[in-house]
This record gives C-alpha cells, structure tokens and sequence, in this order.
C-alpha cells in the first residue's frame, strides 16, 4: 500500500469517527448536544399497547415477591432487569429506530417467560450455555442493573469446578441504552467466546468508561457471578477495545493484584494528550482539576504493571493507537517492554490475525495464573481509595493527589525490605496458610534503610503486621496518633467518591429569605436527579430531612442540600465542619463570603457518623460537556469549592467557583486555602 493511500484510509477513518460526535466540533460549551439524543416519536396506540405489556409483567413481579414464594427472590432481578429496561426507554423516549419497539416487545416477553418460570419453581436460564442475560439489584442506589454472560459448552453446572473469567469491556455508545444492552448480549459473541470458562460483559452504567458508577458496576457484576457460578479467583482477567480498552487501563492499573492478565485495546490512557490528539482540544484547567486527573490518568500508574501481565492491541491506523503509545513510552521509564501487539492496515477493530495471537497469549497467561503471593511487591498511588496490591495495604499517605510508592521485597528466609516514598503508614498481610517465611524463623524487617522489628509466622502460617511513620522514624503497630480524623480508604475524597458507594439524596423542607439561593439549590438537586439517571441509569434514593432515620445515616453517604436553615441535617452538623456556615457568611479560614450569593461543595466524614460521608449540594462533579468524550469525565471539583451563584450554571459548572481546595489528611483546612 502507497502512503498516500495509508494517508488517505487514515483521514476516512479520523473523519468517520468525527462523524459519529468526537471531534473539534464537541468543544463548544455553548452548543452541547444531548447524550443520550432524544429518541424517536412512539405512537400512542404502541405506547398503550407496551405499558399494557409492562402491566402484565410487572404484576407477575409483584406476585413472585410475596412470602409464598421466598426460595426464589435472590432471582427475580433476572426479570426485573427486563421490565427496568423498557419502563426507562417507554418512559424517557430512549428507543432511536423503530426496530426498538420490537426489541422492546422481545425483551418483555422474555421476562414475562422468566416470571411464569419462577413462579414454578425453575429458571432455566440459571443453568444456560453460550449467551445469558442477568441482572441484580446495585447497592449503589438499590436499582436493578444488567450484565451479559458467555458461558462456554464445558462448563458443568451439575458438577462446577473454578473456570477461568474474562471481563469484557464494551466500546462507547451514545444509543447504548438497557434495552439494546440486553438485546446485544443475547444475540452476538463478543470479539473472544470462551472455548472454557465464562465472558462477563458489565453494562457499566452506561457511556461513562467504567469510571465512577461504572466501575462500581462492574465489581458489583463479578460478585454477583462469583456468588452464581464457580469462578477461579486466579484466573480472571479484564480485557476491552475503545472505550473500554481505556476501562481495562485503569482496572489494571488500580487493581494489579486482581487479574491474571490485561487486555487493552485503542481507547485512550490519560486525559491531555489524548483530547488534544482525538478531540483537538487544548486543555486549561484550574490546578484542583488537574491534579485530580491523576485519578484516572493511567500513565502515572503505569509502574503497576510491574504486577500484572499486559498485552496491548491497536490498529496501526487507529488514531486511538495513541493510548498504547503513551503507555509504552512511559512504562519504558520504568524498565517494562509493553507487549503491543499491531494489527497491519487496520483502522478501529481488531484484526483477525492479531485476534489469534491475543488469544494464545492469553491461553497461556490463564495457564500461568494470577501469582497472588508474589516476594516482591510494587504499587504506586495518589489516593488511598485504590491502597493495596497482593500481600501490602497503604493505610495512610503524607499528602492525597501526589504520587506515593511502596515496594517490598522479600530478599532471603529471613529479611523483608521496604522502600517508601509519601506513604506514612502500612501493613503486610498473608492469610493462614501464606506465610512465605517458616514457623520458627525470626524476620528481620527493614524500612527506609532502617531495621525497625522482627516478626514471626503464627502457627496458622499467617503473617499480619503493621507499620507506621513519625517523623523520620518507622515504628512497628498502627499510629497511636490522637487526631480524632484520618483520611483512609473509601474516606478520602473528591466529592464524587460519594457516589461510588451506597447514597442517599436529602431534601430540604425549611424556609429561607433568599430566593435565589434556594433556586439554585432546587435546581441543582433536580437536575442531580436527572442526570444520575440520564448518564449514571439508576434512580436516586431521596428522602425529606425530617424523613431521615438512623439506620439511614448508618447505612448511606448523605448527599445534603440546602442550607443551615432550610435542611435540619445541615444544621446539625455545619458546626463540626472545617468550612462554618454561619447565618450571614460563610468561612473559610480567615475568608468570609456572603450567604446571599454563595454556596459551599464539600465532602467530609459526617460528624453523625464519621464512616460515611457528608456531602453539601452536589453530585458527581463533571456535567454535560463532558459526556461528549469519556476521557473528559474526570472529578471537577476537589474537597471543598465556594460557588458564587450569580453566575448562572452552565454545561460544565455549577456556578463561577472561586474558591477551591482540599483537606489535609485529617480532614483539616489547609493553611493556605
């Protein structure tokens, strides 16, 4: 092939992917396309005609949900999944083509069969080769949600041994909605059917890159089929193309010690780079927003792949090549040779002979396995929400956001050796039966350059020590530090991390005498609502502050909003937060603003119950603009942020932030905000 024809089949393949939205012309926050588009017009007569339908299966749930018929509720999300999709399609106009309505028709009858199959007793599809359909209930806001299943022919339901799992991670799509998920996931093979084991597809909340709620989805989709079917915890994988090749990244490289292999194909690695190539967009954010890139910049992480076996795929006229070439550039810094496996003359799929290849490297990295217990151990971080890799835990950082390092070696029978760069405290943990050092063998451990103890293998050969920092010294045990907060594990920030476990939406029912402060409070809930179930498809749990239990506020980060005097629950605990607001200002350190035209974003740990969040009038923090390309959803505001509400919100904030900042790592204002 001539290079001009190379050229030539290169800008069709740009073009065509700028037709389908990407592109200069998605970077106007002005004129922001709606993703999901609005659907078709359905007509009435078909609309009665499915909600008739809907009826009918919806009244057979009810049924299989009473008492009588209490062996089988661990399934009827099975069914559920089928009514949620098309109730959400009917009811938002999300169907694109008439083809839809069929496939709307075929999904309720598929569960209406499920429904009568429970009520006898049997669920056939329980014990189904080839292509499954299931769903269960998400714990982060209690809805039904889907996922596909390839179940190879040898899998044996009446005697199951472990088998091997791969994740599949599927591409962007804008008309991707639950009911062409599900009606995708029964009709066709995704690019690599298991010959052994089972193919899991999360839906992943939709066209987010499996971040955020996303990436909540698809672990809550593994354990429901770990508890479903027998899965080796050694063998399984996360692999993926486009969109999801940018998935697979960051599930490697956040989660090394979990895969026995990774997959990546196309997609993108990191947010600059990346939009500034596919997008063409130059990127200036405020110094909070960039920092918080790190979060899900892949290529800071890349030296994770010390622990996880990688196999990259692009096309060689793929412009999405660039997310491989980044992470092999940058994996090169740290000694790793990225296997970047090239498929010839091809533009975004994956070419058949590289297909092959892939697929016998990764047979035999399944052979191989996941080394859980591995001497050495090597895991970067710049938050404690991904902390720990095979037998180390990182339990506190010297500053959230800046790049933070362990590794651990055991480098004889009786010597382990730590290196530590921004971590202030950690543990080594090897279950009963993994002790890699023998009964009677005293163990020398080594930090910094300094001996700090000597540990022993308990009599059930496990191992569990802990160690922390004071100063320029190591010491053995937890901190005996008094601070009555600590940033830990799932309780470190940003604001979105709220939504990344079981929330709960609290209104306000009090009064105040500033109307347009509690306009846009009104307004930003109502849109938070829509848009959890427009971009992240659940429906969010909201209840009335005066509404609001203790099982509640055990049970649920709290998403508050309103203000002192109109939300009794702010009230309660606005005098235990670093930010005081008080009845005319709000303060800031020594910073006051006035109540009248500005709002407080925070999350901190709620004062009523400290192992759960409280966040202040906001939701996940990136808005419509950045639906437009999935490398833009990162975290928009960082702990805490003052909003001046006379500037009206846009598609990107939710009013002109002039002030922002995060907490230190006991939750304190920083002396310099």
């Amino acid at each position: 092939m001539s290079k001009f024809a190379h050229l030539l089949i290169l800008l069709c393949v740009i073009s065509s992917q700028s037709a389908l939205a990407d592109g200069p012309q998605d970077n106007s926050v002005k004129n922001v396309r709606p993703i999901p588009q609005v659907g078709i017009e359905i007509p009435e007569e078909t609309k009665t005609e499915l909600q008739e339908k809907l009826d009918h299966l919806a009244a057979k749930i009810n049924e299989l949900k009473t008492p009588k018929h209490k062996e089988i509720q661990h399934l009827i999300p099975d069914v559920e999944v089928f009514h949620r999709a098309v109730t959400q399609a009917l009811l938002h106009r999300e169907m694109f083509h008439e083809r839809d309505i069929k496939t709307c028709v075929t999904l309720l009858k598929t569960g209406t069969e499920r429904a009568e199959a429970l009520k006898l007793g049997k669920a056939p599809w329980t014990r189904q080769h080839g292509l499954v359909v299931r769903g269960f209930i998400s714990d982060l806001d209690g809805t039904v949600q889907p996922y596909g299943l390839e179940i190879a022919d040898d899998y044996d339901f009446d005697n199951p041994r472990p088998v091997r799992c791969d994740i599949w991670f599927h591409g962007r799509g804008e008309r991707t909605m639950e009911i062409h998920f599900l009606s995708q996931r029964s009709r066709g093979k995704g690019p690599y059917p298991p010959t052994s084991g089972i193919v899991l597809h999360p839906y992943g909340r939709y066209s987010n890159a499996f971040k955020f709620a996303g990436e909540v989805d698809t672990l809550e989709a593994l354990d429901h089929v770990e508890k479903n079917y027998q899965i080796d915890q050694d063998r399984i994988s996360v692999r993926g193309f486009s969109m999801g090749g940018a998935a697979c990244w960051q599930f490697a490289v956040h989660y090394p010690d979990r895969w026995f292999a990774a997959n990546p194909g196309a997609g993108f690695s990191e947010t600059p780079l990346f939009l500034k190539s596919f997008q063409g967009e130059t990127l200036n954010p405020p110094w909070y927003e960039e920092k918080l890139w790190r979060m899900y910049d892949c290529d800071k992480w890349a030296d994770n792949l010390l622990q996880l076996p990688t196999v990259a795929y692009s096309g060689d006229m793929d412009s999405q090549k660039q997310a491989a070439d980044v992470m092999e550039e940058v994996l090169k810094r740290h000694g790793i040779d990225l296997m970047h496996v090239i498929g010839p003359n091809t533009a975004h799929k994956i070419h058949p002979e590289s297909n092959q290849i892939i697929r016998a490297k990764f047979d035999s990295l399944a052979e191989r396995g996941r080394e859980r217990f591995p001497n050495s151990v090597h895991l970067t971080t710049f938050t404690l929400k991904y902390n720990r890799s095979n037998w180390i835990t990182i339990h506190s950082l010297k500053e959230h956001w800046e790049r933070s390092t362990i590794r651990a070696n055991i480098t004889s029978k009786n010597r382990l050796e730590v290196a530590t760069d921004g971590i202030t405290e950690f543990s080594i943990n090897f279950p009963a039966g993994h002790s890699p050092f023998a009964l009677l063998e005293v163990v020398k451990v080594d930090i910094d350059g300094q001996e700090v103890s000597t540990v022993k293998t308990k009599s059930d050969l496990s191992l569990n020590e802990h160690f922390h920092r004071r100063g320029d010294q190591w010491f053995a045990g937890p901190s005996e530090s008094q601070v009555p907060l600590k940033k830990a594990h799932n309780l470190q920030g940003p604001v979105d991390d709220a939504m990344m476990s079981a929330f709960l939406f609290v209104s306000p029912t009090g009064n105040d005498e500033l109307p347009n402060l509690n306009e846009w409070v009104d307004a930003e809930m109502s849109r938070a609502v829509k848009e959890w179930r427009r971009h992240m498809r659940g429906d969010v749990r909201i209840k009335k502050d005066s509404e609001v239990t203790e099982e509640d506020i055990a049970n649920y980060n709290l998403i508050l909003w309103g203000t002192p005097k109109t939300n009794s629950l702010i009230w309660k605990v606005a005098k235990d937060l670093p930010i005081h607001w008080g009845d005319n200002t709000i303060n800031v350190g020594d910073k006051k603003y006035s109540n009248e035209q500005h709002v407080p974003i925070l999350i901190y740990p709620n004062p009523l119950n400290p192992k759960k969040y409280v966040v202040l009038n906001s939701s996940f923090t990136y808005r419509e603009y950045d639906y437009l390309n999935n490398a833009r959803q990162t975290p928009k505001l960082p702990d805490w942020s003052i909003i001046d509400i006379t500037t009206p919100p846009n598609f990107r904030w939710p009013g002109k932030i002039i002030n922002a900042g995060f907490f230190n790592e006991n939750w304190e204002l920083k002396t310099n905000n």
